[in-house]
């Protein structure tokens, strides 16, 4: 299927976007400094993982009684084949990446990355028009987490992150998000301002976040096919992205404060599409 041709200014914006543009995927070669076990720390966050089917190879828990483990996490954990190991509060404070363990830690399979064609062809599968969540350096593995849960609840469709310069899918984002990598797609992209070229030669609207912007993002229209850059905090968007982006969204404020953390203005700008969406 050939690519769209470049968008008039008065084109609308809930046409439906051609995801071919986007080739498919070679096997990219391993990565030296990223493992191929994930670690899973906290009860809710190992319960999550377990509920969406992901292969746990090992459990380890807190010896005694110290903890209270669920054992409705002990029997799933069992019935899908995980080797339970009890050890001391020493051994999983020695292992915690997080500091927030909850006598709880898990090993599993590193995490899973589609492509971006993938997460296209499944929102139009479903009948429904793209929501992605792009983060543009996003490092702080704390707000990747809080983003992309914020994007699994409000229906995101997935969520695209950059292989440099940003955080990748760790313990500390696993539980940061509560759980919701394991029911949101996510993309690694080499480039994030090629990725967001190709998305627009899809038909997928691209709408930056900063607070400079010139559209309120009350104002925005996020009915159609779209795409939510979230810059990474303090510095913002990076020049080149902001520069592709189709619109700049600023998001109303009254207080004195000036602006809000990366996760943050994602919820809201989030809520924002929700909200639209659900009107149309």
């Amino acid at each position: 299927m050939k690519p769209q041709k470049p968008r008039k200014p008065n084109q609308k914006a809930n046409q439906k976007p051609n995801p071919k543009p986007f080739a498919k995927p070679k096997p990219a070669p391993a990565e030296p400094e990223e493992r191929n076990e994930l670690q899973i720390e906290g009860r809710n966050a190992v319960m999550e993982a377990l509920t969406a089917g992901r292969s746990i190879d090992r459990l380890f828990v807190l010896e005694g009684n110290e903890v209270r483990i669920p054992p409705e996490l002990l029997n799933l954990a069992k019935e899908n084949g995980a080797v339970i190991v009890r050890v001391s509060r020493q051994k999983l404070d020695m292992m915690s990446e997080t500091g927030a363990h909850q006598g709880v830690i898990a090993l599993a399979a590193g995490c899973e990355y589609v492509s971006v064609e993938e997460i296209l062809e499944s929102a139009y599968e479903k009948g429904e028009k793209p929501l992605l969540v792009l983060c543009d350096h996003i490092e702080d593995p704390h707000n990747l987490g809080a983003i992309i849960r914020n994007a699994e609840v409000f229906g995101a469709h997935g969520v695209i992150i950059p292989k440099r310069r940003g955080a990748g899918i760790t313990s500390t984002v696993v539980k940061a998000s509560a759980g919701a990598v394991w029911h949101l797609p996510i993309a690694r992209v080499a480039n994030l301002n090629a990725t967001i070229t190709e998305l627009k030669k899809a038909g997928v609207w691209i709408f930056g976040a900063d607070a400079d912007g010139n559209v309120s993002s009350d104002k925005a229209d996020f009915a159609g096919p779209t795409g939510i850059v979230i810059g990474a905090e303090g510095a913002g968007l990076s020049a080149l992205v902001r520069a592709n982006c189709d619109f700049v969204v600023s998001i109303p404020m009254a207080g004195k404060t000036g602006s809000l953390n990366a996760s943050a203005a994602a919820a809201v700008l989030l809520y924002e599409a929700f909200q639209k969406r659900s009107a149309t």
